[in-house]
């Protein structure tokens, strides 16, 4: 089977961005398959992610912390550990939360004024993760837990409880291409999110639009990519829900190589990548600005590499567009910034537009095609694995 590219309905326009493609909107129907749920490949019997496939590029992002204890990170399932800057006091929700190895890394970051929330549609996992609560409090010192686990769909936040704008930043690992009603669940992040909140996230994205037979596929979606959204359709998502426009951190190719699935896959790619998303709140008009990174964020104290459009050395000087501007002018990072206005007001309706959004955008393809660090490799002896090393995917599944 070969997949055409995507036609002219499916392709992200500059004059009207708010209409999901045709193809879009028939994948936020009801899944065909009934495999829409994070648990399902955690507790179905399929292979964990990798294992079936002969598959590289699900991510390494480095070991997790050496104080998240062992039997946390044997049954990990993500695409490596997701974590954002600036965290110190934040108040983080997990989507998709598993047995609990990010949260417990974050809880560290945050510190003891800070908060973790780890939702997952897993009884058993949120059981699991509950279990070594008291072990990461001594091993951190904290006089009290800063880690809640909960039960429910992160399509459904509110009905697990979890209230307006009460989160700084929500992460996902490797959770939302496996949920039928992609739009449903950023809906449903922004909601908690406050004003000027970010959900940093990392997933598996198409090349192209995927066909039911491999949207349905029970090996493909286990493995992740069975669920993978068209990459452009995530700024329409994105937009129609009220986020600024996407902007990619880190791509890397994801290679196949079982010859049965090569042929269902034909000639679709895909990528893992993490895209960082924020909401700000409805201000007036924005403007290009001169910004200056004083380093102060714990671990950046040299340069924050913010995506990968933008690379902001302490004490440099760099401009940038009205986007990029309004997001660390509304954001936890305005305290790590001095900014100043260099003129060319623009009028907007909440700090982003169409025509940033096609500026910044970048192809998560391309990005790790370009990139040495970033290209798929396979280790000589890798009998199928989920990520980058042989390391990764014995340490953790």
């Amino acid at each position: 089977m070969t997949l055409s590219p995507a036609g002219p309905e499916h392709q992200v326009q500059t004059g009207d961005r708010t209409a999901p493609s045709v193809a879009l909107r028939r994948r936020l129907g009801p899944d065909p398959a009934g495999r829409g749920r994070p648990a399902q490949r955690r507790g179905s019997g399929l292979p964990a992610p990798g294992r079936g496939l002969g598959s590289t590029g699900l991510a390494a992002a480095g070991d997790p912390s050496p104080r998240v204890r062992r039997p946390r990170r044997r049954q990990y399932y993500g695409c490596g550990l997701v974590i954002p800057e600036c965290l110190e006091n934040c108040w983080i929700l997990d989507l998709g939360s598993g047995s609990g190895r990010d949260c417990y890394a974050l809880s560290q970051l945050v510190g003891e004024k800070g908060h973790v929330t780890g939702i997952d549609m897993t009884e058993g996992q949120v059981e699991v993760a509950k279990k070594y609560m008291n072990y990461h409090m001594e091993k951190y010192g904290f006089r009290a837990p800063n880690v809640t686990f909960i039960y429910g769909y992160i399509e459904k936040l509110g009905e697990a409880g979890i209230k307006n704008e009460s989160y700084d930043i929500v992460i996902s690992n490797c959770v939302i291409n496996l949920v039928p009603d992609k739009q449903r669940v950023l809906q449903e992040v922004y909601r908690v999110l406050k004003h000027g909140g970010e959900l940093y996230f990392s997933d598996v994205y198409a090349s192209l639009e995927l066909p039911e037979e491999i949207r349905t596929h029970k090996i493909l979606w286990g493995e992740c990519l069975g669920g993978a959204l068209y990459w452009k359709d995530l700024a329409i998502l994105a937009q129609n829900v009220g986020f600024c426009p996407p902007r990619l951190v880190t791509a890397n190719l994801i290679t196949v190589q079982n010859k049965e699935l090569e042929s269902v896959i034909g000639d679709c790619r895909f990528v893992s990548a993490t895209f960082r998303l924020f909401k700000l709140p409805m201000t007036g008009p924005t403007e290009r600005c001169q910004v200056t990174y004083n380093g102060g964020i714990t671990g950046h104290e040299k340069g924050l590499v913010f995506d990968a459009n933008f690379t902001f050395k302490k004490g440099e000087t760099v401009e940038v567009d009205e986007e990029t501007a309004a997001i660390l002018k509304n954001s936890r990072f305005a305290q790590d910034f001095l900014i100043r206005p260099i003129g060319e007001k623009l009028p907007t309706r909440g700090g982003c537009t169409a025509l940033q959004a096609k500026d910044i955008i970048t192809d998560p393809f391309q990005l790790a095609e370009e990139s040495d660090h970033m290209k798929s490799r396979c280790p000589p002896d890798a009998a199928g694995g989920c990520c980058d090393t042989k390391k990764c995917c014995k340490n953790y599944n």
